[in-house]
Parts: structure tokens; C-alpha cells; sequence
């Protein structure tokens, strides 16, 4: 069975961006998640191809495959779509690189001839408070690194001695071997690329010709970034192999909880409690925006569970800068501790409202519905 689109799988157009992406996949993963959908296998289908088709368009490289050549361009069975030959020599190579290794001269994992290898990027996890994430901010992190051996200035070998050209490769990096009609070129695997071997390796390195250190960076968050998105800094993940270029780092963004808000996309969400009185009678209270405190006007007669919009007290969009919102939640608080006085008084209240439907709208709703339910 052929797959979808994974456009259509998502919902969204092909010029769609990160963000528009991103919301398409939380909404259908929401929907199809196997935990609110159990014993349902035509949930757990669906949600396994939104989680597919997010995990292709969410990544640069693998959209950019996929717009190019299709379910090809990221079918590992097809090799990926992005090699010189097209989809089909792709496919071949990959199906019997697994086995062999290194095929037609190209090397797998990032490897050149000359054992030339571009460092693997690496991951930050940086987590920072929601105030920061609304209003970005810059910060310093201190991360691993793999430095030249200043012992050996890189070269793996104890001072006074030299690496030596391999005799399996002779120098080349590479060996070929014979697979039935097949002529099959793959990585040394005495030298590993590198056409040198080291018989007398540094003491400081163990002959890798790199030491483990630390290094210093600065991270500029931009003000809109939401828990999950990465911050990319070029060149700063690993360092290359005799001469490769360095990987990326990725540092992932983790929001605190906080003790008040709750933030969905761009807008805020928080609860407010307010008395009895101010409930029934109206009034104006303070709420707490991440600007500051702002005025809100309570109308009178207001229930639990209403709900108060602030224009442009939210989040600022990571793209398009546009302003959430801040969503007031009220609750009505229920006195407690009252004194003899105070109980008379709401006894009083309560034995003059008791039986007018005028004041209590919800209750006679809420009974004429349990009189329809009882009757039909």
C-alpha cells in the first residue's frame, strides 16, 4: 500500500513553515495518541503516520530530500534519494553498504578517503525560566570538547616518533575487496582511513591525537522560543577527523514550570480566585501579567469558570511577532472561618434567594434538564 503525502498526512501546505508544522503534528498527535485511543487500531495507525511524516518535515535535510525526490528521498530502503546516482543507485549502495561497508568509493558515516571525518553534532539540553523564553536573553554554557593533543600536536605518535604508512592500504586509506562480480571498495580496517598506522602512540592522547576538555559559549535564546525548539551554533559540536569539518551543536530549549502561568503557543493561561462578594457584585481586581501587575474588571454575577482575554499580555510569536494573549480564569472563592455574625448574614441570604430561579440560573437549568432526562 503506497504511502500518503506527507503534507496531506500533516494537513498543511508544502511552503508551510516549522511552526505550522509543528502545530498540525501536536494537534493529530493529541487526537490518535494510543492513551486516549485504546484498543483502537485504526487511531494507533494514524497517529503513527503523523508521527512519520513530522519526524521527515521537521528535519531541514529530510525535507529538503523529500520535496526533491519523494518517498524515495527518505525511504532508507531506497537509499535516501540524495547521492549522485539518484534514488535507485542510492538504494543499491545503502543495501549493500550494511554489509560491506564503503561502497564505490563513498564512505559511510561522515568518513572521506584520507580518513577525513566531519565531527558528530551534539546535544544541549539548556533550561531556562518562561519570563526568559518570553523576553530572550543570552547565557553562557560550558560544554565538553575534544581539542588537538598539544603533546603531540595531533598526530597521535610519542614525541620524537612519526606515524608509519599502513601496509594493508599502503597509504591509501582504502582496500578493495571482491564479492562474487562485484568490485567493493571499503574503509582500511587497520588504519581506519587515515593511511598511516601508530606504533608508538602519545602518552597523553593513547595515541587519538585529541584531548577531552571544556569549553565556554554564549547562547542567544530568541524571545518567543517554546519548550522543545533548538538553538543551532554552527561548527561548535565535534571537532573533524585530519581535517573534516566540525559537527553543530544543538542546544534544546526546556521551560521551567511556573508558579502561575501556563502557556499554550503565544498565549498565557492563569487562575484567579475572587470572593463571593466581588463575584455577585462586580468590581476590579489586580492580575499578575509578565509585564507586571494589570486591572481587570469583574462584571457582577460572575460564575466559576469564566474566562477573561487580555489582548497582547501573552507571548511574542518566535516568527511573525505577533502577541498572545492572557486568559483570566476566574474562580469563585468559598469564605471560610466565618464568624457567628457573618454565618447570620449568609443564612439570611440564602433563606431570601432560596426558591427564585431568577437567582440561580444555572441550578434551574441544571434541574430542568434532570426533570427532561427523568420524563423521556
Amino acid at each position: 500500500m503506497s504511502k500518503r503525502d506527507f503534507y496531506e498526512v500533516l494537513g498543511v501546505n508544502r511552503d508551510a513553515s516549522d511552526e505550522e508544522i509543528k502545530k498540525a503534528y501536536r494537534k493529530l498527535a493529541m487526537k490518535y495518541h494510543p492513551d486516549r485511543n485504546p484498543d483502537n487500531a485504526k487511531a494507533e495507525a494514524s497517529f503513527k503516520e503523523a508521527k512519520e511524516a513530522y519526524e521527515i518535515l521537521s528535519d531541514a535535510d529530510k525535507r529538503a530530500a523529500y520535496d526533491r525526490y519523494g518517498h524515495a528521498g527518505v525511504d532508507p530502503q531506497m537509499g535516501g534519494g540524495a547521492g549522485p546516482g539518484g534514488p535507485g543507485m542510492g538504494g543499491f549502495a545503502d543495501a549493500f553498504g550494511d554489509i560491506f561497508g564503503d561502497i564505490f568509493g563513498q564512505s559511510r558515516g561522515g568518513s572521506r578517503p584520507g580518513g577525513m571525518y566531519r565531527g558528530a553534532d551534539l546535544r544541549y539540553n539548556l533550561e531556562i525560566g518562561l519570563e526568559e523564553a518570553a523576553r530572550g536573553t543570552e547565557t553562557k554554557i560550558r560544554i565538553p570538547t575534544m581539542e588537538p593533543c598539544s603533546t603531540c600536536k595531533g598526530s597521535g605518535a610519542k614525541p620524537g616518533t612519526s606515524p608509519t604508512t599502513c601496509n594493508t592500504c599502503h597509504g591509501q586509506g582504502q582496500v578493495r575487496m571482491q564479492q562474487g562480480f562485484f568490485s567493493i571498495q571499503q574503509t582500511c580496517p587497520v588504519c581506519h582511513g587515515s593511511g598511516k598506522t601508530i606504533t608508538s602512540p602519545c602518552p597523553d592522547c593513547n595515541g587519538a591525537g585529541r584531548i577531552r576538555k571544556q569549553k565556554t559559549l554564549s547562547v542567544k535564546i530568541p524571545a518567543g522560543i517554546d519548550h522543545g525548539d533548538r538553538v543551532r551554533l554552527a561548527g561548535e559540536g565535534e571537532p573533524g577527523q585530519a581535517g573534516g569539518p566540525s559537527g553543530d551543536l544543538f542546544v534544546v530549549v526546556q521551560i521551567r514550570p511556573h508558579p502561575v502561568f501556563q502557556r499554550e503557543g503565544t498565549d498565557l493561561h492563569c487562575e484567579m480566585p475572587i470572593s463571593f462578594g466581588v463575584a455577585a457584585l462586580g468590581g476590579e481586581i489586580e492580575i499578575p501579567t509578565l509585564e507586571g501587575q494589570a486591572k481587570l474588571k469583574i462584571p457582577p454575577e460572575t460564575q466559576t469558570g469564566q474566562v477573561f482575554r487580555l489582548r497582547g499580555k501573552g507571548i511574542k510569536a518566535l516568527r511573525g511577532g505577533t502577541l498572545g494573549d492572557l486568559l483570566c480564569h476566574v474562580v469563585v472563592e468559598t469564605p471560610v472561618k466565618l464568624t457567628e455574625t457573618q454565618k447570620e448574614l449568609l443564612r439570611q441570604l440564602e433563606q431570601g434567594t432560596r426558591g427564585n430561579d431568577t437567582h440561580s440560573p444555572k441550578a434551574k437549568g441544571f434541574m430542568d434538564k434532570v426533570r427532561e432526562f427523568f420524563q423521556s
